[in-house]
C-alpha cells in the first residue's frame, strides 16, 4: 500500500504522543478551578479498540472498483476498514466523541490514491459516470465537518487523498512564485522549500497534519498572517479537476476579468472539484525572526495596543494577545520554574502588583518580528512605544522561546481532556476594530449563560490573533466536563451560545476554520439570504449532480 502516514484513528496526531500534566505544577490546581475536574482522581479513559469499531459494507461496484485502480494502480485503491475510518471525520470534537464512542454513520467507501494530476482526472472520470460521491482528503485536520459523508448517501463515496502529490515542482525566483502540489504537507512543504532559501510563511496551529490544498479549501489563515496575509492572499494561482477537465487559473499579481474564480475555490471544501496544485507567493527566509513577551495591565489596554500596531509604521509577523483568562492558563501550563528563574518570575508579578495589576486581568502577549537585522530593530522600537503607551511591559524573548516550541502541541491537550470526560474546544471569529471588545464580552455571556443552562461549570477564554487595518481575529477556547447521557447535546448548547453571540455582536461565524457542517446553520445570518442564494448558484451550476463533497457549506 502507500506510503501516505495518517494521524491515529482515534485522536489527534501521532500514536504515543500525548499531553501531560506532572511537570506542569500549577495545571491540575488551574483545571480544578476552571471546570471541577480533579486530575488527580479522574477516572482516564482507555484508548477504544478498533476491533469494536462497526462499519457498514462498502458500496463499491466492481466497475467502479476496475476503473479506480485503471486510474491510480491497483495497490492505491482499498477498501479496508481501518482507511475507510481515518477518511470519514476530521478532528473537530464532534469527531473525536463520535469515534470514540464507536460511532459511525457513514463511511467512505473506497480511498484512492492518486499520484498525480492525471490519475486524479481518472479518478473523477470514473466517479462522475457511476455518480459515486468525491471527497477531497488532505491531512484529516478539519474541525468543521468538512470531511464526513452525509448518514443518509446511498451513492458510493470515494475518499480521495491526496497525500501522493507532495513535491515542490517549481519557483519561480524573479517573483517568488512556488508551484506546489496539493497534497504537501506543511513540514513537507516548508522543507523542501528551505532546501532553496525560500518559505512560505503559513503556520497555522495544524501546520504539521494539514495541507497545502486543505489551506486552500478551508480559507486557512497562520499565525504569521500578519506578515505573510492569509491563505486567500498567498495563493495566486492553481489547478483544479473538474468533470469536464481542469480549472486552471493563472499567477496573475492582479486582473480585471470579472468575479474572481480564484476567490470561488479558495474556501469551497471541495464543492466545485479537486485542487492538485498551487502557485504560492513564497519569501526569501529572513535574516532574523523572533519573538517577544509582553504583559498589559488589562484587556482593554492590550486591545488598544494591538489595534495601534495594525494602524502603525510597524510591520510585525505576529501580534497576538490573550486575555485574563487565557493568560492565566498559559501560566498554568508552564513547567515548573527553579533557582533564578523562579525568582524573576515571582519578583516580576509583585512588581506588577505593586502598581494595581491585578492577577486575574494581567494580559500575555507575543509579538513577532521578522527580517533584516535593521528592519526588526526599527519594527520593535515602534511596537516598544505602542505598549509602554497602553501600559504594558516588555519581558524578553524567554515566553516568546517557549510559545514558538509548543505552538502545535496544543490539540494534544484536548485529546487529554477527552480521556477524562471533558470537552475542550475552540471557535473563532473576525470583527471590526469597533466590535471585538463587545463581541469578546458578548462571547463570555453567551457561554456562562449556556453552562448555567446545562448545568456544568464552564470556562472560557480568549486571544486575540491575525491583525489587520479594520480589525482582527478572536480565538476562543471553552470546556466544560460532559455528562454521560448526552454529550453532543450539550456541547451543541454551548458551541451553538458562542456562534449566535459571534453574528448577534458583529462578528463572522469562522474565521479560518471554513463552514462544513459544523458553522452551516449560521451562514445565512451572516452573508444574508441573497448571498446564500448567489453561493447555491454556483454549487447547483458548477456540481449540477452533487458529487463533489455535497452539502457542505450549503446543507
Amino acid at each position: 500500500m502507500t506510503d501516505v502516514k495518517h494521524m491515529k484513528w482515534w485522536g489527534w496526531g501521532v500514536d504515543g504522543v500525548a499531553f501531560h500534566h506532572e511537570d506542569k505544577p500549577g495545571f491540575a490546581p488551574f483545571v480544578k478551578k476552571a471546570v471541577g475536574l480533579d486530575l488527580w482522581t479522574a477516572e482516564r479513559t482507555e484508548k477504544p479498540d478498533f476491533a469494536d469499531v462497526q462499519v457498514a459494507e462498502p458500496i463499491a461496484p466492481a466497475a467502479l472498483l476496475a476503473e479506480l485502480k485503471t486510474a491510480v494502480g491497483d495497490e492505491n485503491v482499498t477498501t479496508d476498514k481501518l482507511e475507510r475510518v481515518v477518511h470519514t471525520f476530521g478532528k473537530s470534537l464532534r469527531d473525536l466523541v463520535r469515534i470514540r464512542a464507536l460511532k459511525i454513520d457513514r463511511a467512505p467507501d473506497i480511498v484512492v490514491y492518486p499520484a498525480d494530476e492525471d490519475a486524479v482526472a481518472g479518478v473523477v472520470k470514473a466517479a462522475v459516470a457511476a455518480g459515486a460521491v468525491l471527497i477531497p482528503f488532505g491531512g484529516g485536520s478539519n474541525i468543521a465537518g468538512s470531511l464526513e459523508p452525509h448518514a443518509d448517501e446511498t451513492r458510493p463515496v470515494i475518499s480521495v487523498d491526496l497525500g501522493r502529490l507532495r513535491l515542490l515542482l517549481d519557483i519561480d525566483e524573479d517573483s517568488g512564485l512556488a508551484r506546489i502540489q496539493a497534497g504537501a504537507l506543511g513540514p513537507d512543504l516548508e522543507a523542501q522549500l528551505a532546501e532553496r532559501g525560500w518559505t512560505l510563511g503559513h503556520f497555522p496551529d495544524s501546520f504539521t497534519h494539514s495541507t497545502l490544498g486543505g489551506w486552500i479549501a478551508t480559507r486557512s489563515s497562520g499565525m504569521q498572517s500578519d506578515k505573510y496575509g492569509d491563505i486567500a492572499d498567498i495563493v495566486r494561482g492553481f489547478r483544479v479537476v473538474r468533470p469536464n477537465g481542469t480549472l486552471v487559473i493563472r499567477p496573475i499579481p492582479s486582473a480585471s476579468t470579472g468575479p474572481s474564480v480564484r476567490e470561488m475555490v479558495v474556501g469551497s471544501e471541495g464543492r466545485l472539484g479537486i485542487i492538485t496544485e498551487a502557485t504560492v507567493q513564497v519569501h526569501r527566509i529572513p535574516e532574523k525572526r523572533v519573538i517577544h513577551a509582553y504583559f498589559f495591565k488589562n484587556w482593554d489596554h492590550a486591545i488598544k495596543a494591538m489595534q495601534e500596531i495594525s494602524e502603525s509604521d510597524a510591520s510585525p509577523s505576529i501580534t497576538r494577545v490573550s486575555d485574563g483568562n487565557e493568560s492565566g492558563f498559559s501560566l498554568a501550563t508552564s513547567k515548573e520554574s527553579k533557582g533564578v528563574s523562579k525568582f524573576v518570575q515571582d519578583s516580576l508579578f509583585s512588581f506588577l502588583e505593586g502598581r494595581g495589576w491585578k492577577p486575574g486581568e494581567i494580559c500575555l502577549s507575543f509579538i513577532g518580528f521578522e527580517g533584516s537585522p535593521d528592519h526588526v530593530k526599527r519594527t520593535k522600537a515602534i511596537v516598544d512605544k505602542i505598549v509602554k503607551r497602553n501600559s504594558g511591559l516588555g519581558v524578553g524573548t524567554g515566553p516568546g522561546v517557549l510559545y514558538d516550541q509548543k505552538k502545535f502541541d496544543t490539540p494534544y491537550l484536548r485529546d487529554f481532556l477527552l480521556d477524562m470526560g471533558a470537552a475542550g474546544d475552540v471557535s473563532e471569529t473576525a470583527a471590526p476594530w469597533s466590535k471585538l471588545i463587545g463581541v469578546h464580552d458578548a462571547v463570555y455571556a453567551a457561554a456562562n449563560a449556556a453552562y448555567e443552562q446545562i448545568g456544568r461549570q464552564g470556562w472560557i477564554m480568549s486571544h486575540l490573533s491575525h491583525s489587520y487595518h479594520s480589525g482582527a481575529c478572536l480565538y476562543f477556547t471553552f470546556a466544560f466536563v460532559m455528562g454521560d447521557e448526552d454529550p453532543l447535546g450539550e456541547y451543541d448548547i454551548v458551541k451553538g451560545a458562542i456562534q449566535q453571540a459571534f453574528i448577534d455582536a458583529g462578528g463572522t461565524i469562522s474565521h479560518h476554520h471554513g463552514v462544513g457542517l459544523e458553522h452551516a446553520p449560521w451562514l445565512e445570518q451572516d452573508i444574508s439570504t441573497e448571498g446564500v442564494a448567489v453561493m447555491s448558484g454556483l454549487f447547483s451550476s458548477a456540481d449540477p449532480d452533487g458529487l463533489f463533497n455535497p452539502r457542505k457549506i450549503i446543507v
